[in-house]
């Protein structure tokens, strides 16, 4: 006959809650799986030629967005490292900061294949170009670069060059290159964060294909986010870190904003400006502060 302190142990085993973290995975698995989706992510918002990382990456599936979108930030923070190591290399040497700042961007655009420029120029052709939502879609979906695209990427890409050039004369080539690896991690963060939020402007786009971040995988990409502005806030000044999160933050609502008003909700494109305009955002923030 069970005592009763036998009784109460086996109260509280049916009462004790089951943590996930022990009996379906453990840490070893969930990284494989973290960077597995990384890979993806990159393969699908870059052209660098990634093969398999690992056995539980699949090169050849088709990107799952509700899942793998967790690992964004990760993977802006790997196409950043060719830009970033250039920034080492170049900003040890004796050439102006500007012409680093002009390799540097060029190195960051030909990683993504310009695909989130392309987005940022095809949101300003169909926002500003278009008058009701059915046509600013359709403009939005063409092919050609009209006169609005060409000048919001003309004032991004030479924004991108100066705000580079001065955090190399400000912080120095290592903690410039520390930046362009958060802001890259950062802005796609952002990314996610108004992909998850806002409606799908299209029924047949990218989101309807294949998946809208989920619940979980938002929450999975802020800790992931966190962990990654770690360096940044330890090496550079806190305040100006401080500003430039803030003014990021409120650069990619500022253009969820726009969209909601102008499509009704989002797109790839719509996707690509966010992660743009808030890098810019992000980057114009630390410059705020003097330190």
């Amino acid at each position: 006959m069970p005592s009763e302190n036998d009784q109460n142990t086996e109260t509280a085993s049916e009462t004790k809650p089951e943590f996930s973290w022990d009996h379906r995975t453990n840490t070893t698995a969930y990284l494989a799986a973290l960077f597995s989706d990384m890979a993806a992510c990159v393969r699908f918002f870059s052209r660098m030629p990634l093969g398999k990382i690992n056995a539980a990456d699949d090169p050849a599936a088709l990107p799952e967005f509700a899942r793998i979108s967790r690992a964004a930030p990760l993977a802006g923070a790997f196409v950043a490292l060719p830009a970033a190591g250039l920034l080492l290399v170049l900003g040890a040497t004796s050439l102006p900061p500007l012409v680093v700042a002009v390799m540097a961007a060029a190195v960051l655009t030909i990683v993504t294949g310009a695909l989130h420029e392309d987005g940022l120029s095809d949101v300003a052709d169909g926002f500003f170009g278009g008058a009701t939502v059915a046509r600013r879609l359709d403009i939005m979906k063409d092919s050609r670069i009209g006169a609005f695209g060409a000048i919001a990427l003309v004032f991004a890409i030479v924004l991108k060059v100066a705000l580079i050039a001065a955090l190399l004369d400000r912080f120095g080539a290592a903690d410039t290159a520390l930046l362009i690896v958060t802001v890259e991690a950062f802005s796609r963060f952002l990314m996610v964060w108004q992909w998850h939020r806002l409606p799908l402007a299209r029924p047949d786009g990218l989101g309807a294909r294949f998946g809208k971040p989920s619940d979980a995988a938002l929450r999975e990409c802020v800790l992931v986010m966190l962990v990654l502005l770690l360096p940044a806030l330890f090496a550079l000044p806190l305040q100006a870190v401080g500003i430039g999160i803030v003014v990021g933050v409120t650069a990619a609502l500022s253009v969820a904003q726009v969209a909601l008003s102008k499509i009704n909700g989002t797109t790839g494109d719509v996707l690509g400006a966010i992660q743009q305009i808030s890098g810019l955002g992000f980057l114009t923030g630390v410059l705020m502060v003097a330190v």
